[in-house]
């Protein structure tokens, strides 16, 4: 108890109201508890802040000018063993790239003509004009086409007119006297009318073919030329 304290008690004496004895009177200053108490919390705030720096001294001098300072002058690796610090870098845009391929144009081979073959030019007839002629062999005597024959070498045609002849009355009637059309053509060269051709008209070969050698000299000239005008329109 303090000088002040012990000046401030008073001696009780023994009294039947006090039996214990010497009791000392109650202090006049009731905020001594009060005192204690805030001294207490002091002494603690200091002590937590004294840990706090000790644990991390940047905390509390974070606002400070010179704590600002110190933070330029230190490199920013060395606050993580030196190790290099972290650049990250946007990537540009990325550009729409077109690629083609290199393109060869090739012409177009053009075809090969094919050789178109040249007709030959026929033999002429030594003795007329006559086109080129089927060949025909020589008529058996006493037919037709052997009087046929004889007539068309008396007329100066050579062999090649009577080929012609020959495969022009085949197709007209196969060479035969009697051989008819429905239009009215007859015999062997089909004369229309076949009365024309004269006397003996119906059945003589002869008189069939003289008629018909002068109607084929008088109309195509030759007998190859009245077999050429038969092969493009199927008569004559």
């Amino acid at each position: 108890m303090g000088r002040r304290e012990a000046a401030a008690a008073e001696i009780v004496p023994l009294t039947p109201a006090n039996p214990v004895g010497v009791a000392f009177k109650r202090s006049r200053r009731p905020h001594i508890r009060s005192r204690a108490a805030v001294w207490g919390f002091a002494f603690t705030a200091a002590v937590g802040f004294a840990l706090v720096n000790v644990v991390d001294p940047f905390s509390g001098a974070t606002t400070t000018p010179a704590y600002a300072e110190s933070l330029q002058q230190i490199p920013t690796t060395e606050r993580y063993d030196g190790a290099p610090a972290q650049n990250l870098t946007a990537p540009d845009s990325a550009a729409l790239t077109i690629t083609r391929d290199a393109v060869t144009v090739k012409e177009k081979p053009k075809p090969t003509p094919t050789p178109t073959p040249t007709p030959t030019a026929s033999k002429k007839s030594s003795s007329s004009g006559g086109g080129g002629a089927p060949s025909a062999p020589i008529p058996s005597p006493g037919t037709a086409q052997a009087i046929a024959y004889q007539m068309v070498h008396d007329r100066g045609w050579g062999d090649d007119q009577y080929g012609c002849l020959v495969q022009l009355w085949n197709h007209e009637s196969g060479w035969r006297v009697n051989a008819s059309n429905p239009s009215g053509a007859y015999g062997i060269p089909q004369a229309l009318p076949g009365s024309k051709m004269g006397p003996g008209w119906q059945t003589d070969a002869s008189v069939q073919i003289s008629w018909g050698l002068g109607y084929v000299s008088g109309r195509y000239g030759t007998p190859c030329g009245a077999w050429g005008v038969w092969q493009s329109q199927g008569w004559y």
